[in-house]
This record gives C-alpha cells, structure tokens and sequence, in this order.
C-alpha cells in the first residue's frame, strides 16, 4: 500500500492474514466483552507509579530519532494536523455525542491536540517534551480486554500488488465499485458468496458490471478486503490506488478462526509456519474459506492519494492507530505500550519495546471491544512483513489536558 506482489511473495500474505485481527483469533479465547466505561481516568491517590508518570516508561525517543537514526517528528505533526481538520468537521460533532466516556468531549480533546503540537514543536529533547506532558496532561487508561487493562495488538499496511484495468486470463478476480443501487438493497444484504461467486470470479451475479479492477489471485483480492486500500501496479507501469467506499452488512468473520473450527490446525501451537506450510499444501482451500466471510467491501479508485483510514484521514506509519470507534475517541491523541518488531541489518525482524504517541484515526470490523488496537506500519512488503508479526500484548492510555 514498492515491490511487486511476485517480490512480496506468499509468507507475505499469510503474514497479513494474522493483521486486523485475523490471527488474533487464532490465539484467544472467549467472546469480546465491551466494556461499558472503556476508559478509566487516572488519580493520583489510586494509579501506580508508571501510570501517573509517564517518565518511568521511558521516552517516545523516535520523535526525535536514536541511534543515529532520524526521527519522525514531522510525520508525527503531519498527522495532528490531521486530527485537527476532522475534529472541526460536523462528523466530529456527532461522533463525540455518542462517545460514552464522560469527560472526553470533542472540544477538550481539540485543547489537547493544540497544546501537544505546541509542545512537540517547542521542546529539545524527549525529557523536555515529557516533563511538559507529565504537568499539563492526564491520563486515560482504557480497561482493556480484562478489566485490567490488558489490550491486544495487531498491525494492518497497505499492499503493493499487481493488477490491471481489464479482464484478461491472467487478471480475473475483480474488486468492486459500489453498486448505484446500493442504498435500495435493504437490511440484509447479500453474502460474499453470492457477490463474487464461490471461485471469487463475479460472473453472473448482480455485481456484474461494476468491476473497478481486476487482480491475478484471489487471495490477494481478499487482502485488500481486509486490509481496506491498496497500490496497484498496471502492466504498463502505471499505478493505481484504491480505497474503501463501503462495505455490505454482515460482519467480518476471521478465516484463521474457521481453520481452527474445522479442525485443520490446533489452536495451541499455531504459528506462521505452521500457516504457511498449511496454505501451500492446501491452495485449493482458499476458495473453501475465503467465503465464510460473508462480509465485503467496495472500493474506490483515489487517484494517489495515501491509505486513508474511517475517519476519512490519511493514516501514518506507526502514528495512526485503529480502535472500536463506539467506544474510543476519535481522532484523539493516545500513548500506546507495546512491543513491535523492527528490520535488522540483516533483514530480519525483532521485537522491541516501544512508548509511542498516536492520533487514533482508524477502525475496522474485526476491532472490537476496548482491548483492541491495530497499529498501522505503513506501505509495502516490509511494513507488510511487519504488520503481520504485530501480535502482542499493551496497554492503552488517551492523553487529555487537565480541567
């Protein structure tokens, strides 16, 4: 979302099949409890010591680069900005109506955005920057999937696959436009099977007609389901990017979990190898599962712009994150504590602890419940790579200016 999807190959693939909450499924149990207050003001008289000072976390370092590697603080700003443009928007307004945590209003976190930015751009060093935050600001600490506020983490990117503008043997699975008559379908909409067919080619099916292009795997196709946007490289160079534009009524429902259902692959135990290993050995598997997600997304051609999240905003790399957007504020600054995996030297990939400031701009249908969060890692294979391995647990704080 600048290899190609030969180059990306197909651990990448299945390495996204675990992002936004498809592997997730795979390795917890239970049903997604929602909190009914999702986010937790901090007192001094009940937080512990990490929780009150934000100092004993240790610093969000990569705003101003380490190790003799830059930072990121303009894409940091950048992506205030854009926070502060949907906060003024009616949309906004009527988000934060609903938004069922008391004391979070839209103008207080606009307040907050405001002074943050202020202080990014005014302090020095990453000590400086905090001894700020830690006066002015307090803290929200969403319970997470435990009450305790245990939150689990996935990564989401956006791919880079090939594709073309016309049907042709080699390009047959198509991605959709939004059907004209799309408003008069009712409430129950059709499944993706009956959209796409059950070989995902679409021919003879109400959809017909409305192909915005053409992709040479099905399983790629999907991922762009998933994963909500996409680069897609022509064969005549040109590239093209897609976006989402809506999507049918049915929830999504995560192909990992019905695996393990079935009895394919044990739930204790399952890691990428074993993903993999299944998958190659069974490819004619893909058009059994792919289906029994009956949910489906339409896109639209968005003409370069970059991978844009719910909120109708560009989404940044390791600075955008998606939540359950019923239950946390949008657009709003958080801190999120939590490992991601960084490429070596030599290509590989470790996991590192991390604070990070976000602006939470995303959501998705399998991000649910306030022990949730997708973490955006960016473009292309090797944000693909590591968005797939972001399988981790957190914690998730929202950062308000005192009253």
């Amino acid at each position: 979302m600048t290899n190609d999807q030969d180059k990306i190959g197909f651990m990448t693939k299945v390495l996204a099949l675990l992002s936004l909450g498809l592997g997730v499924a795979l390795v917890t149990s239970g049903q997604v409890v929602l909190a009914d207050v999702p986010l937790r003001p901090i007192s001094q008289e009940t937080c512990n010591v990490s929780d009150c000072e934000l100092k004993e976390w240790g610093f969000d370092d990569q705003i101003w680069g380490s190790a003799g590697k830059p930072g990121d603080r303009q894409a940091l700003l950048t992506s205030i900005d854009h926070s502060l443009r949907y906060l003024g928007t009616p949309t906004a307004a009527a988000a934060y109506r609903k938004l069922p945590v008391g004391g979070i209003t839209r103008d207080r976190v606009r307040r907050s955005l405001v002074r943050f930015r202020q202080l990014v751009v005014g302090s020095s060093s990453p000590a400086e920057l905090q001894a700020a935050v830690n006066r002015e600001f307090v803290l929200y600490k969403s319970v997470g999937k435990d009450e305790r506020g245990t939150v689990s983490f996935t990564g989401y990117f956006e791919p880079i696959y090939t594709a073309s503008r016309t049907r042709t043997a080699e390009y047959r699975y198509p991605l959709y436009r939004v059907p004209k008559d799309f408003s008069r379908w009712g409430n129950t909409h059709p499944i993706r099977a009956e959209l796409e067919g059950e070989d995902g080619f679409g021919t003879k099916t109400r959809l017909q007609g409305q192909e915005l292009v053409w992709m040479r795997d099905r399983l790629e196709a999907f991922l762009v389901h998933v994963q909500g946007s996409a680069r897609l490289q022509m064969p005549d160079g040109s590239v093209m990017s897609v976006g989402y534009a809506g999507k049918t009524s049915h929830p999504y429902s995560s192909i990992g979990r019905e695996l393990v259902n079935d009895g394919k692959l044990p739930l204790e135990g399952l890691t990428l190898p074993v993903l993999i290993e299944y998958f190659l050995a069974h490819p004619e598997e893909v058009n059994q599962y792919l289906p029994r997600n009956k949910s489906f997304v339409f896109f639209r051609e968005t003409n370069g712009a970059p991978a844009t999240g719910s909120l109708s905003l560009p989404v940044t790399a390791e600075r955008s994150i998606a939540t359950d957007k019923s239950l946390m504020p949008p657009g709003a600054l958080a801190l999120i504590s939590t490992s991601l995996p960084y490429q070596t030297t030599d290509g590989l990939l470790e996991s590192r602890l991390v604070n990070r400031y976000v602006l939470d701009q995303d959501t998705g249908s399998a991000i649910r419940g306030a022990g949730r969060v997708d973490v955006f890692m960016g473009t292309g294979a090797v944000a693909g790579d590591r968005a797939g391995v972001v399988n981790n647990t957190g914690e998730l704080y929202y950062l308000l200016l005192k009253q």
